[in-house]
């Protein structure tokens, strides 16, 4: 038996690291190697190493509060508004203050001494800011994953984005439709570029092309009303449209209506992402169901599963979605 409980230092000595690694790994923070981590957390169970959270506690005072970081576009879609929402309702289950972080926040220092942990939701490739959240010295989850490399986030929350639209161009072909387009954003987010994976691999299984034309992130209406009318000028047969962005699905509807075509008949109509706009058109459209309330609160439970030390760092956690049909996919006639 041992004299003494065992220290941080025993388990950096056995594993044959710093001190500060071996305090990264354990708290699932800081650029540490999957391999190294599993090795140290390893080595931590073998010698019986137990945190000591009253001296981890004066070295840095909880805040209560926990930083949500949305993308760069997303203040005026109701997706990212609904999953806010969400996460501040757990979140605050937990006894944790949600703050809404602005565009360009200090990270390091700074920000570890504002905030105990943070989300990021649909980080992309191009966001300056994500790799700075990454090395804020905090435990990070992400809503769906990063592609962008570099340090990895403590544990993430995945939807099968891929899946949703697979199963969304077999409804379409189901219903009729033999040419469908994919109005999507370039693949700089985990979630387009599995719109635009699923969007070949549906191609290839059918052999009947899915065509892809790129929008920005949050196209709006009008944005997606021009691609469509030019779609619906140049593509021979095209017979169905499949509008990626939150809230933009409204413009293929337009589009279709100046060209005097019949939404649900003469041309079928579906979106990524389910909302108001949908549901409200006329006709109701197709769509994709994230439930983004839910979709924030699973990322706040699993952070503050992490905070509470319940759950391993490098967790993944899935998210379900729904799709629900409606009359803008009636068939063709």
């Amino acid at each position: 038996m041992t004299s003494r409980s065992v220290t941080l230092i025993d388990v950096a000595r056995a594993a044959g690291v710093s001190k500060s690694t071996a305090s990264n790994a354990l708290g699932g923070s800081g650029r540490v190697a999957g391999t190294t981590r599993e090795r140290i957390r390893e080595v931590a169970r073998e010698l019986g190493y137990r945190p000591n959270t009253a001296a981890r506690s004066l070295r840095r005072s909880s805040t209560g509060a926990i930083g949500l970081h949305l993308p760069r576009t997303a203040t005026r879609l109701d997706y990212y508004m609904n999953l806010a929402f969400g996460a501040v309702e757990r979140a605050r289950e937990d006894g944790l203050d949600l703050v809404l972080l602005a565009p360009g926040t200090a990270s390091g220092g700074r920000l570890a001494s504002r905030v105990d942990g943070l989300l990021v939701i649909d980080p992309e490739v191009d966001d300056q800011t994500v790799p700075d959240l990454l090395n804020a010295g905090v435990p990070v989850v992400t809503g769906e994953r990063h592609l962008g490399g570099g340090t990895a986030p403590s544990g993430a929350v995945v939807c099968d984005n891929a899946a949703s639209l697979l199963a969304l161009l077999d409804h379409l072909a189901e219903r009729g439709a033999r040419r469908p387009a994919l109005l999507v954003p370039g693949p700089a987010s985990d979630w387009a570029a599995a719109l635009r994976g699923a969007a070949r691999t549906w191609s290839h299984r059918k052999g009947a092309e899915v065509i892809v034309r790129t929008v920005p992130f949050a196209a709006t209406p009008a944005e997606v009303e021009a691609v469509t009318a030019d779609l619906v000028a140049g593509v021979p047969g095209l017979d169905a449209v499949v509008s990626a962005p939150d809230g933009a699905v409204v413009g293929v509807l337009a589009a279709a209506a100046r060209a005097g075509l019949r939404p649900g008949t003469d041309l079928l109509v579906a979106a990524c992402v389910d909302g108001a706009a949908a549901r409200g058109s006329g006709p109701p459209v197709t769509a994709v169901d994230l439930r983004p309330a839910d979709y924030g609160r699973a990322c706040a439970a699993l952070l503050g599963d992490l905070l509470a030390g319940t759950t391993e760092p490098g967790t993944v956690r899935r998210h379900d979605w729904t799709l629900n049909v409606r009359a803008s996919t009636a068939g063709r006639a």
